[in-house]
């Protein structure tokens, strides 16, 4: 073999090792874009992967009554009437009033029922805003109680405690080395924030402005007009000093 057979045989060789690495390197550059496109896919604000919804929920109240007992107790009283309020404001249909036949405890519970519909007539429901229906649980174990529920619009969010992927670097976790939070992360705030709103749309719109208290703003303009300061005034500041010294 001649230097210039030598010598193309070693081009062709080089030049076929060139195009394995740049093949490799497209390669590597179509994965890696790949991996980017999953990763984008799943948000990292944990606003927008737990989302606090706006739906209609319903509410329920149970009435536990004893065998011979035929009546409510202080405590039950006022979570009936804590109802009616809350219904007034909040509800968005019917209460519907569940009470247990056929068990131990029915008659005591048919007893207290008349009770719980004068209490709720009393707190302003109608008539016609209580729908009264039968059951009979259909476990035998199960304590049978006067059931209240109604439907409200309520805020939700959840369910929390998903864990689609370990929290530590493995092969089924790529996104570990990222930095990105994982998956259940702000769930538990956004759950609670749901459940501690008082109105539901104040999450999506705010609330209109109550009117202007006339009184007040006379008062503030006349003193702005003779160029007075307009802030209010506590007679009783100087008597909530803790010490004169230095003074």
């Amino acid at each position: 073999m001649t230097s210039a057979d030598s010598a193309h045989r070693y081009r062709n060789i080089r030049m076929a090792i060139l195009a394995t690495g740049l093949a490799a390197g497209l390669g590597a550059c179509t994965h890696t874009s790949q991996e980017q496109d999953i990763t984008a896919s799943v948000p990292n604000d944990y606003r927008l992967r737990h989302p606090i919804a706006v739906q209609e929920a319903d509410r329920t109240v149970n009435i536990f009554v004893g065998n011979a007992r035929g009546g409510l107790s202080a405590s039950q009283r006022a979570d009936v009437i804590g109802l009616a309020s809350v219904w007034l404001r909040e509800g968005t249909g019917a209460i519907v009033a569940e009470v247990p036949v056929h068990t131990t405890n029915a008659r005591a519970a048919a007893d207290s029922f008349r009770e719980v519909r004068s209490l709720l007539t009393a707190a302003g429901v109608p008539p016609r805003g209580i729908v009264v229906r039968e059951y009979r649980p259909a476990d035998p174990r199960l304590f049978a109680t006067i059931r209240l529920t109604y439907p409200r619009i309520a805020a939700v969010a959840g369910p929390c405690g998903v864990w689609p992927e370990d929290l530590g670097p493995s092969i089924h976790n790529k996104s570990y080395f990222d930095n990105k939070p994982y998956w259940n992360f702000g769930c538990a705030t956004q759950r609670n924030l749901a459940a501690m709103v008082e109105d539901p749309a104040d999450l999506v719109q705010p609330r209109s402005e109550s009117p202007v208290y006339t009184a007040r703003r006379t008062t503030v303009l006349d003193k702005y007009r003779k160029g007075e300061p307009t802030a209010t005034q506590d007679p009783n500041a100087s008597k909530a000093k803790i010490s004169s010294v230095g003074q």
